[in-house]
């Protein structure tokens, strides 16, 4: 069961990926959560305060849960699939946070926009060495490209509500797989 603070997050991104962060005032966001405005302020200092924590706490939360299904792989494809399974859902659940990472990146206070930026290297990283183990002549900028492709496919979610969810799930996890592995030729001639 969440906690009202987690229920306020949870409402607030759904507001913010449908009108904007700028576009949903206090008053917008008391209504829809059944307060006042001025008591959100029980729960989050500002607006500015909700916002960061619900982006650093998504970003902890991947983080930990991606560093946690590799310690209980037992190698690195295994690893890797749990990776991929672990993301898949997390952008088929969560699309109003992957609209306001992406379009909201520049409202988030700057100490909590660099502790975001810190967690997401990490969970690259963590994608990055799983690959790097798969492949030896993988280099780590390779590898962190690689993960950064793929994550770009994964959270594309948001705008494409042409399948059922089980049915993307599965496309976007093939899909995926592919992406992880693609061979890379060499340009010629240079």
């Amino acid at each position: 069961m969440s906690t009202r603070r987690e229920q306020i997050l949870e409402i607030a991104a759904d507001l913010f990926a449908r009108r904007g962060f700028h576009g949903v005032s206090v008053a917008d966001l008391g209504a829809a959560c059944g307060i006042s405005g001025p008591a959100l302020y029980k729960h989050f200092a500002s607006k500015d305060a909700l916002l960061a924590e619900m982006l650093v706490s998504i970003s902890e939360r991947l983080l930990a849960v991606a560093t946690d299904r590799v310690a209980q792989a037992p190698d690195a494809e295994a690893a890797l699939e749990a990776l991929l399974d672990w993301h898949v859902d997390f952008a088929l659940r969560h699309r109003p946070l992957i609209v306001v990472q992406d379009r909201d990146w520049e409202s988030l206070p700057r100490d909590a926009r660099e502790r975001v930026r810190l967690l997401q290297r990490r969970y690259i990283d963590v994608w990055a060495e799983q690959l790097r183990r798969l492949d030896a002549d993988l280099s780590l900028p390779a590898a962190r490209a690689r993960a950064h492709a793929t994550f770009g496919l994964l959270n594309s979610t948001p705008r494409s509500g042409l399948l059922p969810d089980v049915e993307m799930a599965a496309l976007l996890t093939a899909m995926a797989r592919v992406a992880l592995r693609a061979p890379v030729s060499q340009p010629s001639g240079t």
